[in-house]
C-alpha cells in the first residue's frame, strides 16, 4: 500500500507541471516563469523515487508512478482542457488501472 502512496506523490509531481506547460501551449499562461518552475519542482521527484526503492522495486515503483501519472493528466486534460479520448483509449486507460492494482500485488 506504501508503493501507492510514493507513487500517487511522484504522479501528482506531473500532475502539476504538465496542465502548467500544456497552459502555456495554449497561451493561458504568458511569460517564461513556468519553466523554471516545472524545473524546480521536478528536482525533488529523484529524492522521492530514492525513497520509495526502500519499499518497492525500481521497475514496479517506475511502471506505478508513470501509470498513475497517465491516469490524473488524462483526467486533468479530459476535465480542464476538454480533451476527448476515443473509446479504444478508453479502453486502454482501463487497463492501465488493471495493471496497477496487479502490480501492487504482493503475494
Amino acid at each position: 500500500m506504501l508503493q501507492y502512496l510514493f507513487a500517487t506523490y511522484l504522479a501528482s509531481i506531473d500532475s502539476v507541471v504538465l496542465p502548467i506547460l500544456k497552459a502555456k501551449k495554449l497561451g493561458m499562461i504568458t511569460g517564461t516563469w513556468m519553466f523554471p518552475l516545472a524545473a524546480l519542482i521536478y528536482s525533488i521527484q529523484p529524492l522521492i523515487f530514492y525513497q520509495s526503492l526502500s519499499i518497492e522495486s525500481m521497475t514496479v515503483m517506475n511502471i506505478m508512478w508513470d501509470v498513475i501519472s497517465d491516469i490524473l493528466v488524462s483526467i486533468i486534460g479530459i476535465f480542464v482542457f476538454n480533451e476527448y479520448l476515443s473509446p479504444i483509449q478508453i479502453c486502454g486507460l482501463v487497463l492501465s488501472v488493471i495493471g496497477l492494482v496487479l502490480l501492487g500485488y504482493k503475494e
